[in-house]
């Protein structure tokens, strides 16, 4: 009997279910721990910039603070990548998810200007040491067909796990300040939240503790080679990687302050705005879910610069309309187009080389999306102090329209030549 082809709805959630179904259980240890670990982040990141201003501090001070934690993971991006390919990937994911508790903990319990530049540093060496092992880790552990899912699954659940964070974490304050006596926007209530949401980090790195530990060759350990990488390779590395600098630095001058800029520019409460994000992380999180059939159908590229030029429109309307609703709506749609090509975007950059360079790659590619997120956030908190919100969107919008035709230049015109995959030695 010949075989009913299925509808193609259908056909797609067949084959998506059958992406999620070769997980291994590395990874799916990995995505719990993401779970968990996405919504602490998504209270922390909520409430940070809450807690500074509550102290009598500036947006100068949180652009400074936003740029010390980048300049961090981008000047400890190769050193990191070297002690990965040294230690693993298992290590390196505990010590990440270890070290960014440990700073937020200690920023809730001594606040000061001394304590965040020097725990904002150790966040962002923290987060470098779990993103450079990140990439390389999910290439380890997963096969070619699930691979994209994987990569995408993985920023979706951390979305997802950020929309209940953020929903939690305009009440958090609340429920905080109301047991001290407090007011819910004090200081106290804020250094409160902040060191709950720490203690409930801690069941984040269970889930790590499960992987199975793959010993590090020695071959590996020598591998590490990121100026040899970069002189044999330099061509390749500036068509990947400049259109991501530009990309990084528009985002650093306004996302780090979207609470802010809905605080300020619409004057809406702690609850309203925690909502707000927490709507906007699940749409995120919907759209990276979405975008691995898309990019099986589209191909990686050409879904990098349909997604992220569609979201242009939006970003002007965000940053620009008077009304609320309009503003609130395109946030919405910005996050899901803007975001939703990035895993992909990181899983056919480490793809173009074989299996002994992706840490170098990896760390590469964390050092350049750090790189210009390093100084923008400065540059844009003293924009906001002295000329509002306005110019950071500006700029932010020119830069992200030059990456997306630099993406288009470099990979999809007549003409342009994607790098093949070099093959892994043995292959």
């Amino acid at each position: 009997m010949p075989e009913v082809p299925l509808p193609p709805r259908l056909s797609v959630l067949a084959e998506y279910r059958s992406r999620l179904a070769a997980f291994r259980a590395n990874a799916r240890f990995y995505l719990l721990s993401v779970l968990i670990t996405g919504a602490t982040l998504g209270v922390f990141r909520l409430l940070f910039n809450f807690y500074v201003l509550s102290l009598g501090y500036n947006e100068a001070l949180l652009g400074n603070l936003i740029t010390v934690s980048n300049m961090s993971a981008l000047a400890l991006a190769l050193p990191l990548g070297f002690l990965v390919s040294r230690i693993g990937r298992k290590p390196a994911l505990v010590w990440g998810a270890l070290l960014v508790i440990l700073s937020v903990a200690a920023m809730g319990v001594w606040p000061s200007v001394a304590m965040f530049y020097a725990m904002n540093l150790l966040l962002g060496a923290a987060q470098a040491l779990s993103s450079v092992a990140m990439g390389p880790f999910l290439m380890e552990n997963s096969g070619e067909d699930e691979r994209s899912y994987l990569f995408s699954f993985s920023s979706g659940i951390q979305m997802g796990s950020q929309f209940v964070g953020n929903w939690l974490g305009g009440y958090v304050p609340t429920w905080v300040g109301a047991f001290r006596g407090v007011a819910a926007t004090s200081a106290g209530a804020y250094s409160g939240a902040l060191l709950i949401i720490a203690i409930a980090g801690l069941l984040g790195v269970l889930p790590l503790l499960f992987i199975r530990h793959k010993p590090v060759a020695v071959k590996d350990r020598n591998s590490f080679d990121p100026l040899r990488f970069a002189r044999a390779h330099p061509r390749q590395l500036f068509k990947l990687f400049f259109p991501l600098l530009l990309v990084s630095v528009g985002a650093g001058l306004f996302v780090p302050f979207m609470n802010i800029f809905f605080r300020v520019v619409h004057h809406q409460s702690d609850p309203a705005i925690g909502g707000l994000m927490a709507w906007g992380s699940l749409a995120m999180g919907v759209g990276l879910l979405i975008a691995p059939p898309l990019a099986d159908r589209l191909g990686k590229l050409k879904l990098v610069v349909i997604t992220q030029g569609l979201s242009i429109p939006f970003m002007i309307v965000l940053g620009f309309s008077p009304w609320f609703w309009a503003s609130a709506a395109a946030y919405f749609v910005r996050m899901a187009l803007m975001n939703m090509s990035n895993p992909i975007y990181q899983n056919f950059v480490l793809e173009q080389v074989d299996e002994d360079s992706r840490a170098t790659v990896a760390s590469l590619y964390s050092m350049v999306w750090n790189f210009g997120r390093a100084f923008s956030p400065s540059v844009s908190g003293a924009l906001q102090v002295t000329a509002g919100f306005g110019p950071p969107f500006a700029i932010a919008i020119a830069l992200y329209a030059a990456a997306i035709s630099l993406y288009y230049a470099f990979f999809l015109r007549r003409g342009a030549r994607v790098a093949a995959p070099q093959p892994a030695p043995g292959d």
